[in-house]
Parts: structure tokens; C-alpha cells; sequence
């Protein structure tokens, strides 16, 4: 049933339906779907007045069940008779197609046949879906921002069907189960109902008898592909971004679904970080923090720095070496955070021992641990 523009001055698709010309969308909606379900071919086998009828409230839903095609049809159907066709007047399909853009192909390329070729009635444009992954970065990858290969695979349209569900050739119908809607009433408790996908038609409307050889009529095939990624600048270990329209493809020209991407960092061999800052920590003699010392220590990316230890400074003491830390996301550097250890060899040769027992001598009479049993 291919329909020509020029026959919408000749059809009257609010009769059609049963309703007025100034109906609301949903009492068009409403008289659509009583009729489709009294007319309906599998309802009526045999029945080719029904199957008929069927055909015809599906054309005229089709027009007036849209809104931007139905404001359309009322403005043909507005149109004096006698200004189509003929010597002195002038060619409907002409006008329709200056009105479309100048793009042409007729009714069917505009709006689409259920029953025969172009596009199908009631296939929305549907978001593809969301994919996750993982990703390990390095440590300074994370602080700088880096651009990765991912290798995905992902849930897509099925290539056989185009992701129709249907088996190619065969031609879909209206599902029965939702009559073309996309949605049935389920009960959530009480007297409450929530809309929610058709089971027997997936949301896309329309039903094939004949179902995919591939997809077994679930629409859906897998797909890989490698993309580049960006992960920003200070990410952080186990943080998840989301980068969008790099998902599944949609269906019916619906955008693409996100990625998130999950980031692990590989810990370094020296520094950690603590929010726009980078933490070091420095093994020390107990001579230096006694008797204070000028120690280098090493940045990031960057020139050693000197730092002056104070004498009498205690174990875990920590100085602050602004601007070498981490650059921030408005251009300034964050600060390198760096902790003294004192470190105690494991082995003492005979000169050192020395000096450590003499050590002890000297301050024999200054017990540290003194106050730990005060008030006990």
C-alpha cells in the first residue's frame, strides 16, 4: 500500500478514524488503537473487509497520529481543488517536495509504509548502550592526562537485520500485544500502573513472523572496534569517567550510548599524592635531624631541591616545597610534601657502636620515658 501525497486531498483520515478534525492527539491515539484491534488480520483471518480497514486506519494514524504530518495534511487539505494539477494550476508532489527541501522520493520516503518498502511506521530512534571498561595508567600519566587505545566490544545493531529483528524480505506488522505503541501498562501495586517496554516487540512497535536467522529476533549483534580515549589530568586510582557518545551504536539513528572507563594507577616508585599535592618521604641519619643538615631531595619530572633541616627537628617532621607538586587544572603547581624518616642501620661496624654507647653514656641521666608513668 504505497500512498501518494497528492491522495491526501483526497482522503479523510479523521472519518477514517472516527473522529473530528479537531480531536486531541490522544482521542485520535485511542480511536486508532480500538480500530486496529477490532480489524486486526490476526484477529480475522480471512476477513479481507477487516484487513482492509486494518490498512486504511494504519494509513491515516500514520498522517494524523503525527503531529508535524498532520499539520501538513490539514494545510492540503485546506487547499482549493481546483489548484491541482492541470494547465493553470499547479502539482501537489511539487509543493510537498519544495516543502520537504526539495529532497523528494514521495510518501514513502517521507513518512514511511508499513506495508510495503521505505522506511516502517513507529521505529523510534533508541540510545545505543552504555559500555564499561578498564583502564591502568602510570602515575604521571595520571597527573598530566594521557590519550589511550581501548579495544572494545560492545552490544550494536545486528549487521544481518539492520537491527529490525526481523528476518530480511519479510515484511513486520503492527505487535498486537502493545498495538504499535511501544509500551504496556504494568501493575506496580494498588491501583497503580507504570508504562514500561513491550516484552513481545522490545519497544520497537512493529513484529516480524519470521524472526532474524542471527540475532533470533533480538535486534542485537556485538561489535569490536579500538578508539582513542582521552583520561584527564588528575585522575585518580579507581576513578570512573565517562566519555560520551563512545558506547554502543543506537538504532534508527538514535546517538550512541557512553563509555565509563574505570582507571587504575600504578602506584610510583617514590611519590604518592594527597589531593593537589605530592608526598615524599626522605630517610634520614638521627646526626642530621640532631644536629640539623642541608639534604637534597628529589621532584617530580624536575631538578633536585635543597633542603635545610633545622637541628633538633623531630622524626616525621614534614616540610613544605611550594609550586613543585602537581600542576592544577587552572595552570598553578600544587606542593611537594616531604616527610623526614630517621632510619636505624641494621648493622653497626666497631666504630659506630662506639659512638652510639658513648651516646648513651652521656645521656644515661636524661630518661626519655619518664612521663609515660606520672599520675600511674
Amino acid at each position: 500500500m504505497t500512498t501518494g501525497k497528492a491522495d491526501w486531498a483526497n482522503k479523510d483520515y479523521y472519518a477514517e478514524l472516527g473522529v473530528s478534525k479537531d480531536a486531541s492527539a490522544e482521542e485520535i491515539k485511542k480511536a486508532y488503537r480500538k480500530l486496529a484491534r477490532a480489524n486486526h488480520p490476526d484477529s480475522n483471518p480471512g476477513d479481507t473487509a477487516k484487513h482492509d480497514k486494518f490498512k486504511a486506519v494504519a494509513e491515516a494514524y500514520d498522517v494524523v497520529g503525527d503531529a508535524d504530518k498532520r499539520k501538513q495534511y490539514d494545510e492540503i487539505r485546506s487547499m482549493p481543488v481546483g489548484g491541482f494539477g492541470g494547465a493553470g494550476g499547479f502539482d501537489l508532489s511539487d509543493l510537498l517536495r519544495d516543502r520537504a527541501g526539495g529532497s523528494g522520493g514521495g510518501f514513502g520516503d517521507m513518512f514511511g509504509d508499513l506495508f510495503g518498502g521505505g522506511r516502517q511506521r513507529g521505529r523510534r530512534a533508541r540510545k545505543g548502550p552504555d559500555v564499561e571498561t578498564g583502564a591502568t595508567i602510570s602515575f604521571t600519566d595520571a597527573l598530566d592526562g594521557v590519550t589511550i587505545s581501548l579495544r572494545l566490544t560492545s552490544d550494536s545493531p545486528c549487521a544481518t537485520c539492520g537491527g529490525s529483528g526481523g528476518k530480511p524480505g519479510t515484511k513486520p506488522h503492527i505487535c498486537p500485544q502493545c498495538e504499535g505503541s511501544g509500551m504496556v501498562a504494568g501493575s506496580v501495586g494498588g491501583a497503580f500502573t507504570l508504562n514500561e517496554t513491550c516484552p513481545a516487540c522490545g519497544g520497537r512497535q512493529l513484529v516480524y513472523d519470521e524472526p532474524c536467522p542471527t540475532c533470533l529476533g533480538s535486534g542485537r549483534g556485538q561489535s569490536a572496534r579500538t578508539i582513542q580515549a582521552r583520561i584527564p589530568a588528575g585522575v585518580k586510582d579507581g576513578q570512573r569517567i565517562r566519555l560520551r557518545g563512545k558506547g554502543g551504536a543506537g538504532e534508527n539513528g538514535g546517538p550512541a550510548g557512553d563509555l565509563y572507563v574505570t582507571v587504575k594507577v600504578t602506584p610510583h616508585r617514590l611519590f604518592a599524592r594527597k589531593g593537589d599535592n605530592l608526598t615524599l618521604d626522605v630517610p634520614v641519619g638521627f646526626d642530621e635531624l640532631a644536629l640539623g643538615a642541608d639534604i637534597k631531595v628529589p621532584t617530580l619530572g624536575g631538578a633536585p631541591v635543597t633542603l635545610k633541616i633545622p637541628a633538633g627537628t623531630p622524626d616525621g617532621r614534614t616540610f613544605r616545597v611550594r609550586g613543585k607538586g602537581p600542576k592544577r587544572a587552572d595552570g598553578t603547581h600544587g606542593d611537594l610534601l616531604v616527610a623526614v624518616k630517621v632510619q636505624v642501620p641494621a648493622v653497626l661496624d666497631e666504630a659506630t657502636r662506639a659512638a652510639v654507647e658513648a651516646y648513651r653514656e652521656a645521656t644515661a641521666g636524661k630518661p626519655l620515658r619518664g612521663n609515660l608513668f606520672e599520675g600511674s
